[in-house]
């Protein structure tokens, strides 16, 4: 896999290891100035019940829950003020941050019109972005993966293990230097 530009995107199947992958970039990038959220399963008796955002500062925001009323995606109802409130804030480019980890380009996210405005500000920016990305979709979700300079990978349960490794070589490539 080899880089290009300074924004990965990365994509596959519901549940393969996006999210894990994302976690597992920033372990490694451990006392690294991070950017951008992963997002965590929310569980009520063993069943999925929402989602949350956390910061690499570990402040974190339910932001879908079957309990929420609003739009929807699958049983989820979405708290787009809440994302709407959030999305500068956790991507905004600061000189400050060395690159940004986001997970995820996906339907509940880009339903914030805050959030998708964040998201376009920065994919232009000079910063270097990791961020996974919904397999399929419309408006943002296709539109990053078309951005100019952006690399696609795809996470398999074949390849997962050792992403982590490439992405932070990723990362080196773009220039960014580590503490």
């Amino acid at each position: 896999m080899s880089a290009t530009g300074r924004v990965l995107l990365i994509t596959g199947m519901p549940g393969v290891g996006k999210t894990t992958l994302i976690r597992r970039v920033a372990e490694r990038l451990e006392g690294t100035r991070l950017g951008g959220f992963y997002t965590e399963e929310l569980r009520e008796a063993g069943q999925r019940s929402g989602f949350r955002l956390v910061d690499f500062e570990g402040r974190s925001l339910t932001f879908a829950h079957v309990g929420f009323s609003g739009p929807r995606v699958s049983r989820y109802g979405v708290d787009v003020a809440a994302l709407d409130a959030r999305a500068e804030a956790l991507l905004a480019p600061r000189p400050d941050v060395a690159a940004y980890l986001v997970d995820e380009i996906g339907k509940m996210e880009c339903l914030s019109p805050r959030f998708v405005a964040a998201m376009h500000h920065l994919l232009a920016s000079a910063r270097p972005v990791v961020a996974t990305v919904a397999k399929k979709g419309e408006g943002l979700i296709d539109e990053a993966k078309r951005w100019p300079g952006a690399t696609l990978w795809e996470v398999t349960h074949d390849n997962r293990d050792r992403l982590p490794g490439e992405v932070v070589a990723w990362l080196e490539k773009t220039g960014l230097r580590f503490p």
